[in-house]
This record gives structure tokens, C-alpha cells and sequence, in this order.
């Protein structure tokens, strides 16, 4: 038996580092929702919850200018006062809060917000009060207007976004008390919950209380406007458990991490979506699932990559169908830039699209030569066999091109007269990418029509086929969980269907091994009398 290739032992390199980070990915969730409780005993010192279970609490909320280390109340304004709060009881309150001179002409506002027993001060009972500050407005580039190109007057008034950032309302807060009375060793409190936490003379810690800054989403907020001073706040409360309040609090320091590396606003925005928009469920689930897809993009990538490197005949092959992926591949990746797509579903279809041109280089037998700075670039030559895959290639096209080009074409026009578009460059990008998402399937069909015509599914690379296939019932999923556009979710759907015919065609043609694969070679021959030249047999597919 001889040693597995050099892709076989990647492969089980990949899929070993990636069962091992799963186990460590089960082992730190399962840690941090169930931290070890201290148990009082002999030289074991214990910080034990002060709250108790009868305990009545009072919720008040003070807005400010900015944000003072000293807290004293002549600074800040009551904006709401909630005399009885039931920390075990969700809750929603609708605040109107007057707006400041200042936060109207482009400034700031804070909330404080303050839980104390029932029948104390915030400001004259400290020990036992707790406090959080957060931000009520946000600063943010006004979005880019869109208007029908065909119309003067809407382009004039329309004109591009001012790129000066403008004060933007918080119009939702949400706040969380932590409802585990979990004594804590003191030299062992959790990292994530020991800078909530303040602690009575008694060593007993207060409440812990929580602003849910991730669950306040940038489509909620709100343009400030000069001659509205007034703005409704709704303060969202409810209970939360010691794992899920340390979950969000490393996740808010990691999506703090993300935008120091570079990352947009809209991306952290999509990762934060990903945890605050779903249950627990179906938040481990979604890690689950994106972890596996992961895995098949990386090994997708791996086996095109090698099935396209390996091979040297288009025998079986729709060209057609190839540059197309190629062009639609490009489209959809402008279109995806243009859109301000999330970095999760822009980086794998710029790395697609890389690997679409490439292929196309591969399928044209493309070879560029230097001549110190003067390129030469030549073309390989086609075998009988591989003529005739391209007539029946050309036969296929023929007939789509009836039916595809006049609904690109009509779809344009609708777009232009009825639907507004930000630029010009923006409606072609548009209309475009509808084509491909429309219409685009149907320059699968070709090769569809290829593997009909010669009764074969061997020439084709059935691996990564088989990764991608899985990746797009995983998309199916993320269609409806990550933002992007609805021609995009739409197209998952798409695929779907696709990739069942392929399927099959796969069970109606079954394997050969005397058919030439996808490679080129035949790992078995038929019996024959005279022996058959390279492209017979390949013809005889």
C-alpha cells in the first residue's frame, strides 16, 4: 500500500485542527456558563450576592453632556424614574427625553443609569447603589440618497452624502441585571464580571447591571434633528444569566478588537447580529454551523484548485459555462462592494473570484511569456475530442441566448425608469448582477447539456462539488440570518436547485472506470483488438 497523497494528508491535517478547536470551542462555552461556585469552608474566602430574594429595587435614569468620573446629581437631569422594578420581569418603557441645546447642534448626550433599593438615594446611599453610563447618540455618516437617474431635478436635489458625520439617536436601551446568585472565590472572579461588579463593606457584591450596547443596531438609529427637540428612548429590560452576560461582555471587547484591525462598522455589525438576534440554541447552532462552513469553503477551495492544476484537457468541459462563472463572479463581487456587504460574504467571493479567472486561464490553455517587459501571450490547441464537446457547448449556448439576453436587456430599462439608483456606475452594477442572479443558472445549463450529450458525469470535479454543495444548503441557512442583499438570498436558493440535477445526472450516469475522469486518464481498458489512440477513447465518452 503506498503513503496517501500530499492533498489526502492536508485534508486530515485541516479536519483534525479543526475537530480539536471545536472541543476546545465546546470546553470554553461550557466553562463560561457554569463558573465554579465557591463552597465556604476553612481558609476558603467566599464574595456572596447582597441581593436577596425579597429584595425590592428602584430604576432611575439621568442624562448628561458628558461623562464625569465624580457622579454628582446637580450635573445630571431625571429623565425617567421607575419607583418599582421586578429584576425577574421583562420590561419595556417608552421615555420622552428633551434634548439639550448642544446634542441639537451636533453634540452628545449620556444616560446614567442607576439601581438601588426601593426607599434610598442613589446619591446619598452609595454603598448600596449601582451605576452605568452610555452613550445616547452616536456619530455617523448620513446615507447616500438614491434617485431616478433619468430625472434632472431629483440628481440636482439628490446630490452625493455630505461625508461630515452627524449626531445619530439611540432610540432603543437595553439594560440587564444579572439573576444568578452564584457565590464567587475572591481570588478567582470571573475577568468579565469583576469590572461590573462593586462590592458592599461587607464583601458582597451589588447587583450587577449591564447596558446591552451590542443589542443596539445601527438601522434603529435615528438622524438628530435641529428642530426636533424631543426623542423617544425605549428602555428595554430584562434578566440575564451569569454565561450569556459573560459571553456579551468579551464579545463587546472582541468587536472593540475588530475595529482597531480595520473592520467596518457594517461588519462588526453583522457579527454582533449573529449573537443578540437569536437564541442561546440557536446562537450554538449558528458557531455550529459556521465553523463547518468554514471547513468546506477551505476544502472546496483546496480540491478546485488541485482538480484545476492536474488537469489539461477540456474534454467534457463547458468553456462557456466557465468564462461565465468567471464574468458573473466579477459582477457579483462589484456588486457586493457597492452594497457594503459584510466582510463574511465578501471575502469568499473575492477569493471565488480569483479562482474563476484563473480557470478560465486553465480552460483557454493561456500562457503569457516575458520578453523583458513585452508580454507574449499564446494559445493551446484543441483535440478532435475537445472540439466536439465545444460544438455541443455552442449548441446549448445558441438556444439560452434567445431567452437570456432580451430579460437582461428588458430588466435594465424597467430598473432605469422605475427604480432610483444612488449613481449611474450604481445602476449598471445593478442591472448586471440581476442578470446573474435572474437569469444567471440558466448558463449552468450548458453543462448540464454537455454531460447529457456524452452520458458522462466522470470529467467533472465531483469533490469540491460535493463541498460546495454542502456550503450552499449552509448558505440556505445564513440567507436568513446574515444582512445582504435580496438578489443575493435569493440566489442560494438558486443554487439548490442546480446542484440537484447535477446530482442526478451523477445517479443516472453511473461511474465508468474505462471513462477517461477528470484528469484525463482511464484506469481501465476495455478489451479491444487494436489499441485506440488517446483521443478515441476519449471521444468514446
Amino acid at each position: 500500500m503506498g503513503l496517501p497523497s500530499g492533498g489526502t494528508i492536508i485534508n486530515f491535517i485541516v479536519i483534525g485542527l479543526f475537530v480539536v478547536y471545536m472541543g476546545q470551542v465546546a470546553m470554553t462555552m461550557y466553562e463560561l456558563f457554569n463558573p465554579e461556585a465557591c463552597v465556604p469552608g476553612k481558609g476558603t474566602r467566599c464574595v456572596t450576592p447582597h441581593q436577596k430574594a425579597d429584595s425590592q429595587f428602584e430604576l432611575r435614569l439621568y442624562t448628561s453632556l458628558s461623562v464625569s468620573k465624580t457622579v454628582r446629581e446637580k450635573d445630571l437631569m431625571l429623565a425617567h424614574r421607575e419607583k418599582q422594578l421586578d429584576l425577574t420581569d421583562d420590561r419595556e418603557i417608552s421615555v420622552n427625553i428633551t434634548l439639550p441645546l448642544r446634542t441639537l447642534n451636533n453634540g452628545t448626550l449620556y444616560a446614567y443609569v442607576f439601581l438601588h433599593p426601593r426607599g434610598t438615594s442613589p446619591f446619598r446611599d452609595r454603598e448600596v447603589t449601582v451605576y452605568q453610563i452610555a452613550p445616547l447618540t452616536k456619530y455617523r455618516v448620513p446615507k447616500a440618497e438614491a434617485f431616478n437617474l433619468l430625472k434632472e431635478d431629483d440628481q440636482q436635489g439628490n446630490s452625493t452624502a455630505d461625508e461630515i458625520p452627524t449626531a445619530h439617536w439611540k432610540s432603543k436601551l437595553p439594560i440587564r441585571v444579572m439573576q444568578d446568585p452564584i457565590p464567587f472565590h475572591q481570588q478567582a472572579i470571573p475577568n468579565e464580571l469583576y469590572q461590573l461588579m462593586r462590592f458592599t463593606k461587607n464583601a458582597e457584591y451589588l447587583p450587577i447591571l449591564y447596558v446591552h450596547e451590542l443589542a443596539q443596531k445601527s438601522i434603529e438609529l435615528v438622524p438628530i434633528n435641529s428642530s426636533i427637540p424631543e426623542m423617544t428612548l425605549n428602555i428595554v429590560y430584562s434578566p440575564i444569566s451569569v454565561g450569556q452576560l459573560r459571553l456579551y461582555v468579551s464579545l463587546q471587547h472582541s468587536m472593540k478588537m475588530l475595529q482597531d484591525f480595520g473592520f467596518g462598522e457594517k461588519d462588526v455589525e453583522e457579527v454582533k447580529s449573529l449573537f443578540t438576534d437569536t437564541g442561546l440554541y440557536l446562537l450554538g447552532l449558528t458557531v455550529l454551523v459556521s465553523m463547518f462552513h468554514i471547513l468546506f469553503d477551505f476544502l472546496a477551495f483546496k480540491n478546485e484548485i488541485s482538480y484545476w492544476k492536474k488537469r489539461d484537457t477540456m474534454v467534457g468541459l463547458s468553456i462557456r459555462t466557465i468564462v461565465w462563472r468567471s464574468i458573473s463572479q466579477i459582477v457579483i463581487f462589484l456588486y457586493l462592494l457597492d452594497q457594503d456587504t459584510s466582510l463574511l460574504v465578501l471575502v469568499p467571493a473575492g477569493i471565488g473570484t480569483v479562482i474563476e479567472v484563473w480557470k478560465v486561464k486553465k480552460a483557454f490553455k493561456l500562457h503569457i511569456s516575458w520578453s523583458g517587459w513585452k508580454p507574449s501571450v499564446s494559445f493551446g490547441t484543441s483535440t478532435d475530442s475537445e472540439k466536439e464537446t465545444q460544438e455541443f457547448d455552442k449548441k446549448a449556448m445558441k438556444y439560452l441566448s434567445y431567452l437570456l439576453y432580451p430579460l437582461c436587456v428588458a430588466g435594465a430599462m424597467y430598473s432605469l425608469i422605475y427604480v432610483p439608483h444612488k449613481s449611474w456606475y450604481s445602476w449598471l452594477i445593478n442591472s448586471l448582477v440581476n442578470g446573474v442572479y435572474a437569469f444567471g443558472f440558466l448558463f449552468m445549463l450548458p453543462q448540464l447539456f454537455v454531460n447529457y450529450k456524452l452520458k458522462s458525469v466522470a470529467h467533472l470535479p465531483w469533490r469540491a462539488f460535493m463541498y460546495k454543495a454542502f456550503n450552499t444548503f449552509i448558505d440556505d441557512m445564513f440567507a436568513f440570518i446574515i444582512t445582504m442583499p435580496t438578489a443575493h438570498r435569493l440566489a442560494c436558493f438558486r443554487d439548490d436547485f442546480v446542484f440537484l440535477i447535477y446530482l442526478y445526472q451523477r445517479w443516472l450516469y453511473p461511474v465508468d472506470k474505462t471513462r477517461v475522469n477528470e484528469y484525463g486518464m482511464s484506469y481501465e481498458e476495455k478489451p479491444a483488438t487494436t489499441v485506440p489512440s488517446q483521443e478515441e477513447k476519449t471521444h468514446k465518452d
